[in-house]
C-alpha cells in the first residue's frame, strides 16, 4: 500500500448535514478526500429523510464541488433490495420487526460501498456516524466507542463492525460535543445546507406507512391473515395482514375495549396476535442470536454489561452468558419493557461497546 492511498478517505455523503460536515474535516485535516453516495432505491422523495432524492443527490454534488473533492454515485439499488429491502419484508411477514439502518450499515456501507471505495483507489471510508474508534494496545484490537454527544451517539447502529471495518473507517463527528458545532462548521465554509432537517423515519418508506409499502412489494404473496386473541387464548377477533402488528402496539389493533391493550405476542406460527395488557410487556431477558462482539473474539464467560435494546431508549443493566450456536443470554436487573423479536441488541460496559446481536425472543 502506497502512502498516497493510505492518504485517501472515501465519505458516504448523503447530501445531509453530518456526511457533508465530515467530509469538510477531513479535506481540512489535510487527506485526499474523495465524495461517493450510494444510490439504493427509487422515486422516493416526500417527506423528511427519503431515500436517494434528486435533490440530496444535488446538495452532495454541491458540497463536493465546494470542497473541490471528486464526487461519484454509485448504483446500488439491486444489492439494497436483495440484502435490506427483502429482509425487511420477510421480517414483518414472520412477525418480527426489523432494523433495516442497521441492516443498511451491515450490508451496505461498512460491506459493499467499502469494496467500491477500494476500486477508487482510497483504503478507507469515512461517514458521518457519531460514535468514536480506538486501538486498544493492550487487547491488541479496535474498540467502538459512543460518541461524545450522547444525545447523537448511534454506536448501537454499529454493533455489527468487524475489526477489519474498524481498522478502515474514520467517524470524523464522533468528538463532537453537540450538532450546532457541526452545523457551525458548514456554516462557517459558506456550505448551504447548514440548516438542512435531519433525516428520520425508514428512509426507503413513502408517506403512505411501512405496511402499505409491504403490501406493494408483495404481488403474489399472500398476507398472513390470522386471528386476535387474549393471553388465555379467547378469540377477540380478526386480523388482515400479520406485518401490521408489533410488540407494544397500542393503535390500529382492529378491536374496541374498555381497556387499554396492547400487542404482547404471537401465536401458531406467526399467524395470530395476541393483545394484553401493559404487564404482559415486561420481560426478563431475551435471546440474542447472530451475535458479534468487538472488545473480544467471543463472549467465554458469564459478564455483568448494560443492554440497549431500541435506539430511543435508555441502556439497562444486565448479565451476558453465552449459549448454543454463538446465542447469547441476556437477564436484566429488572424486569423491561416490549423486546422485540427482530429488533438489535447493543451490549455495552460504560462508554465502550461490547457487541450486540438480534433479538431472538424475549424470556418472560
Amino acid at each position: 500500500m502506497n502512502s498516497k492511498t493510505k492518504n485517501r478517505v472515501a465519505v458516504a455523503m448523503s447530501g445531509g448535514v453530518d456526511s457533508s460536515a465530515a467530509a469538510l474535516i477531513l479535506k481540512k485535516e489535510g487527506y485526499d478526500v474523495i465524495g461517493i453516495s450510494m444510490k439504493l432505491w427509487e422515486g422516493v422523495s416526500s417527506g423528511k429523510g427519503r431515500c436517494c432524492s434528486l435533490e440530496d443527490f444535488r446538495d452532495a454534488r454541491r458540497v463536493a464541488d465546494i470542497l473541490e473533492i471528486p464526487y461519484y454515485v454509485v448504483n446500488m439499488q439491486d444489492d439494497f433490495k436483495n440484502r435490506v429491502v427483502n429482509n425487511f419484508v420477510e421480517n414483518y411477514l414472520a412477525a418480527s420487526t426489523p432494523n433495516p439502518c442497521i441492516m443498511c450499515n451491515q450490508e451496505m456501507k461498512f460491506d459493499l460501498l467499502m469494496k467500491k471505495v477500494s476500486e477508487l483507489g482510497a483504503d478507507r471510508l469515512a461517514t458521518g456516524h457519531y460514535a468514536r474508534i480506538e486501538y486498544n494496545k493492550n487487547k491488541g484490537r479496535f474498540l467502538l466507542k459512543k460518541g461524545i454527544n450522547t444525545k447523537k451517539d448511534q454506536s448501537y447502529f454499529l454493533f455489527s463492525m468487524t475489526q477489519e471495518q474498524l481498522s478502515r473507517v474514520l467517524f470524523p463527528l464522533g468528538n463532537f460535543e453537540n450538532k450546532a458545532d457541526v452545523r457551525a462548521l458548514l456554516r462557517d465554509a459558506g456550505i448551504q445546507i447548514s440548516e438542512k432537517e435531519e433525516s428520520q423515519d425508514i428512509c426507503f418508506v413513502d408517506d403512505k406507512g411501512y405496511a402499505a409499502f409491504i403490501e406493494g412489494l408483495m404481488r403474489d404473496k399472500t398476507v398472513k391473515k390470522g386471528k386476535i386473541l387474549s393471553p388465555h387464548g379467547e378469540v377477540l377477533g380478526d386480523h388482515d395482514g400479520i406485518h401490521k402488528f408489533t410488540i407494544g402496539q397500542r393503535r390500529g389493533l382492529g378491536i374496541a375495549s374498555n381497556r387499554r391493550k396492547y400487542v404482547v405476542g404471537f401465536d401458531h406460527g406467526g399467524h395470530d396476535v395476541i393483545l394484553g395488557d401493559e404487564s404482559g410487556l415486561m420481560s426478563n431477558g431475551l435471546i440474542a442470536r447472530n451475535t458479534n462482539f468487538i472488545s473480544m473474539e467471543e463472549l467465554k464467560e458469564k459478564c455483568h454489561a448494560a443492554a440497549k435494546i431500541r435506539y430511543s431508549e435508555n441502556q439497562h443493566d444486565c448479565f451476558l452468558s453465552p449459549g448454543d450456536n454463538g446465542n447469547i443470554l441476556v437477564e436484566f436487573e429488572k424486569p423491561q419493557r416490549a423486546v422485540t423479536p427482530g429488533q438489535a441488541v447493543a451490549f455495552y460496559d460504560g462508554d465502550e461497546v461490547l457487541g450486540g446481536g438480534w433479538i431472538e425472543r424475549a424470556i418472560k
